[in-house]
């Protein structure tokens, strides 16, 4: 893997806001993919770009509809970003066909950010959101991935820890799908090492869509912005818990977190 290490901010120019390109869905739900990668690199001060991968027709309740778009496509909408406006960072999320994933593969290789790597595979109500060949594909984005952060029926869909870091990225394991009082996040160096970790009360809701979509995007920010890896994972985690704790109560199913975090900045204006 040529990409330099995340954190390390002299490896890449920073900027006053740090632009992050994110390569992902549409959510029609608004809940999930690259509608709550936008409201979280915005709400974290980042500028959100994007290269949209595939439409779904999405809703609480689960995934109706999958249209793939056409890979040449969804590299013309990288090349156009890097072109012109430039990337401190890059998040991948749902990535659509195997064809999309070894192209964006190829030209993320031309490029010397931190690239986070969500190997999105089942959406939160349970519908699929990668094939078998396109998960097989996976391999070529985590031997450019800066960091890797499946969730753990994810991470054994990839064949564990080892597997994941010996392609040189180093490896965020979400806790969530763990039973127990407690959730624990954590990152592992590309040899294994554990470097942080944080541990957390669970809380008792349904209201979690978009949670793997917003931490994914929030590492990036923080990366993209030059703060070391053990800063920027835990910001993320902090903001999807209180993104949590802040969920609108929307749907009728899995419903989304509030990525506001229950602030309306006009209220202070009026008042």
């Amino acid at each position: 893997m040529d990409d330099p290490e995340p954190g390390s901010a002299s490896q890449w120019d920073e900027q006053l806001t740090p632009r992050i390109l994110i390569i992902a869905g549409s959510d029609s739900g608004g809940g999930a993919g690259i509608q709550a990668d936008i409201k979280t690199v915005t709400m974290l001060g980042g500028f959100a770009m994007t290269a949209i991968t595939a439409v779904t027709a999405q809703n609480t309740l689960g995934v109706q509809a999958v249209h793939p778009i056409p890979t040449d496509m969804v590299v013309a909408q990288i090349d156009s970003v890097v072109s012109d406006i430039g990337v401190d960072a890059v998040k991948i999320g749902m990535i659509g066909s195997p064809e999309t994933a070894e192209a964006v593969a190829d030209r993320l290789r031309e490029l010397h950010v931190p690239i986070v790597f969500d190997p999105v595979m089942v959406a939160t109500s349970g519908s699929e959101l990668a094939d078998a060949r396109t998960i097989a594909a996976f391999e070529k984005l985590m031997e450019v991935a800066s960091v890797v952060t499946p969730n753990l029926p994810e991470l054994d869909a990839l064949g564990g820890e080892e597997a994941i870091l010996a392609h040189g990225c180093h490896l965020l394991v979400k806790g969530g799908h763990s039973e127990g009082y407690s959730i624990t996040d954590r990152v592992l160096a590309p040899n294994g090492r554990e470097i942080t970790r944080l541990e957390g009360k669970r809380f008792d809701t349904d209201d979690t869509h978009g949670t793997g979509c917003t931490l994914a995007s929030a590492l990036a920010t923080g990366l993209g912005a030059g703060m070391p890896i053990e800063e920027a994972f835990q910001q993320a985690v902090r903001f999807v818990r209180i993104a949590i704790l802040a969920a609108p109560g929307l749907g009728q199913g899995h419903g989304p977190i509030g990525h506001n975090l229950g602030h309306n900045p006009y209220e202070q204006l009026e008042g």
